[in-house]
């Protein structure tokens, strides 16, 4: 067995590194407020477009970065689009998300309220990205969510956590690895598939009453492992795998959320299912 400080920072390195491709490089933009069109507290929605649209990003990832195509996208379409940072730790800037994901779900609490009391709309649609997908149904649970949200939209969610590929196996076997990523990096742990989070979050039923759901994933998914965790069961619930889409489409668990158009509009439509029209390849040029 290798020597326990090696190993700790091996397996360390590794999980880390692996985890880092749930979102897109970070920017110093991630704190400076409004980016093309969107988080603009004066915007007020339309009649066709009646729900304020609240872009969740995933672990490591930023109000800004990971919604830099995709928000510029629904403005574009009429949208008010607000985006948060939440989960962040103590002088860790710009790469977010990895708090305690209960605790995140206070936050998104408190931004959906500003965003709804800005907007003036009764309720509020979530797009959220990876953990970004899974975090919501956390506050929609247990934090009176459901009351205040229409639809929640999980682009590549870990709603069953993950394995990454089979790593999180091998921490019983590099002593203390596994205590080191809880007291560090809370957000992480509650990410394996079997934590206690999870266990909490799924006991009971995926779903409340009142939301829609809709999960979209991809088979070349190298983060969230297997793919078909992030799917939801139960009323009102859509799961898609973009390849049933598109066969051509090669996105995988960053691209999905970040810069892939056929997702996109398969987001619209989960948005607005009244004028949704068919994704398919072509989609890229809409």
């Amino acid at each position: 067995m290798l020597p326990w400080k090696p190993a700790l920072r091996a397996f360390s390195v590794l999980l880390l590194t692996a985890a880092a491709t749930l979102a897109p490089t970070a920017s110093a933009q991630a704190d400076t407020g409004p980016s093309r069109g969107w988080n603009d507290f004066s915007c007020k929605p339309s009649a066709a477009h009646p729900r304020p649209v609240v872009l969740v990003h995933g672990t490591f990832g930023n109000s800004v970065d990971n919604w830099l195509v995709l928000a510029p996208y629904l403005v574009n379409r009429g949208y008010c689009v607000f985006s948060l940072d939440y989960g962040q730790l103590p002088n860790v800037p710009f790469f977010h998300g990895l708090g305690p994901v209960d605790k995140s779900a206070e936050q998104l609490d408190a931004y959906v309220d500003r965003v709804l009391a800005a907007t003036g709309a009764a309720e509020a649609d979530l797009v959220g990205h990876s953990q970004g997908g899974m975090m919501p149904r956390y506050y929609l649970k247990f934090l009176g969510g459901a009351e205040k949200v229409n639809a929640l939209v999980g682009i590549a969610p870990d709603n069953h956590g993950t394995d990454l590929l089979g790593l999180t196996k091998l921490l019983p076997y590099f002593p203390g690895v596994e205590k080191f990523i809880t007291e560090n990096t809370p957000g992480l742990a509650d990410q394996v598939a079997g934590s206690p989070f999870l266990t909490k979050l799924n006991e009971g039923g995926d779903t409340v009453p009142g939301v829609t759901y809709t999960v979209i994933t991809t088979r070349y998914d190298e983060v969230v492992t297997p793919y078909r965790s992030g799917f939801l069961d139960g009323p009102n619930v859509t799961n898609v795998v973009i390849q049933d889409k598109c066969a051509l489409d090669l996105a995988e668990h960053v691209a999905i959320g970040t810069v892939d158009r056929v997702t996109f509009h398969e987001v619209t439509n989960a948005l607005d299912p009244a004028n949704a029209t068919p994704t398919t390849c072509a989609s890229v040029i809409g």
